[in-house]
């Protein structure tokens, strides 16, 4: 069983509360704009922003992946984006998991702030495609490891 880590430092224990979710199969490239468009959110904003787009009324504006992507109505920072619903699921799990861990601990959860979400590839797991005449073309499904961490502001 392997020993994760967080990719954050020199967080003050008494006023953050960290959660992560490892090795999902999510599109690393969805998980990585959707933790951008959170990043700074308040608990509460995010989670409803969130549910938005599980229910495909708000989309996620897509900035670095966004070649042959098409224009949604309603983005403020980007002109293409998406519905990445299967990621927006996984990272809301993640997020709620943190606001457990938060309310464990005796923070304040009307105040918490998102101050670290990152998606960061895992480890790939090895598929192959069989094809005609006996030959196999071989691929990687990528998995995704999420990290959340929140801070109580004040």
């Amino acid at each position: 069983m392997p020993h994760y880590g967080y990719s954050i430092i020199g967080l003050d224990p008494d006023k953050t509360a960290k959660a992560s979710g490892r090795e999902a199969r999510i599109s690393p490239k969805a998980a990585r704009e959707v933790c951008q468009e959170l990043r700074g959110l308040r608990i509460d904003a995010a989670k409803s922003y969130l549910e938005e787009v599980i229910a495909l009324r708000k989309a996620v504006p897509y900035r670095r992946h966004d070649r042959k992507v098409a224009h949604r109505k309603g983005l403020h920072k980007s002109d293409s984006g998406r519905f990445p619903v299967k990621a927006s699921q996984v990272i809301l799990k993640v997020l709620e998991n943190a606001e457990n861990n938060a309310d464990f601990k005796g923070l304040d959860l009307e105040r918490l702030r998102i101050t670290h979400i990152s998606a960061y590839p895992g480890r790939a797991l090895r598929r192959i495609i069989e094809r005609s005449h006996g030959r196999a073309t071989a691929y990687d499904e990528q998995l995704v490891h999420i990290e959340v961490v929140l801070t109580e502001e004040g």
